[in-house]
């Protein structure tokens, strides 16, 4: 009889150690089986194989490089292009700027047909001693009021606007300033601009805008204290 009380004590005995071991483990930490499976599962198989964690990344080089490649592109088709789209003018719902591509189809169709359009093909004995040209050609559509450039490298397909003219007001830039517009009113429309010259209102002036590179402009014309005609153009290398 002795024996089996003593066997009795020593199993409960064993139970009281292993249930103390078991939470023991379980207050340093110790997950359980379903929280290991999810935590596995949150980590690809390359992230596994690699023991790394599924931490959220720095932002890459090529988000900053396409921040950076807004500064260039046209804008007939416009997304995102901020500081092209400034460097443009606005016709019968169609916004035109600086480096867009437009052939002589497109023009015609935004613009309609134009008064007069010269082409010409730069080279070395053309007389315009515009050597870093050769091979390019240029067009010129003229309207009454409006005047685009156009300029294509050797043997291309697209045609690039890189100077535009306007002296009539029913072309006006997108922030809505035109030809015959005050001084003041610009200089409201424009206030990151500046007048080159003394600025004096009943003399002569050019206002400047440069929105970024200082390749691609937007000048006005001042005489009598007001916008006598727009230029936005690109300087050619």
């Amino acid at each position: 009889m002795m024996k089996m009380i003593n066997k009795a004590a020593a199993a409960i005995l064993l139970s009281i150690l292993l249930t103390m071991a078991l939470t023991g483990c379980q207050s340093k930490g110790a997950k359980p089986p379903e929280a290991a499976q999810n935590s596995s599962e949150k980590n690809t198989p390359d992230q596994q194989a690699k023991g790394e964690s599924n931490s959220t990344a720095p932002a890459s080089e090529d988000s900053e490089g396409q921040r950076a490649e807004a500064i260039k592109e046209g804008s007939i088709e416009k997304q995102g292009n901020v500081v092209l789209k400034e460097l443009a003018f606005v016709y019968n719902k169609h916004t035109i700027a600086i480096s867009d591509t437009a052939n002589e189809d497109q023009i015609e169709q935004m613009l309609g047909k134009p008064d007069n359009l010269k082409s010409h093909t730069y080279s070395a004995d053309d007389g315009t001693n515009m050597d870093t040209l050769i091979g390019f050609t240029e067009k010129v559509y003229t309207y009454p009021g409006l005047e685009i450039k156009t300029i294509s490298i050797p043997d291309g397909k697209q045609d690039s606007i890189f100077h535009i003219e306007m002296t009539d007001p029913k072309y006006a830039t997108v922030r809505n300033v035109k030809a015959g517009d005050s001084l003041d009113t610009l200089k409201n429309a424009y206030p990151e601009g500046k007048l080159l010259g003394d600025g004096a209102p009943d003399e002569e002036d050019d206002f400047r805008f440069e929105p970024s590179n200082y390749v691609d402009v937007m000048s006005f014309h001042i005489k009598d204290a007001k916008v006598k005609s727009i230029q936005i153009y690109s300087l050619l290398d």
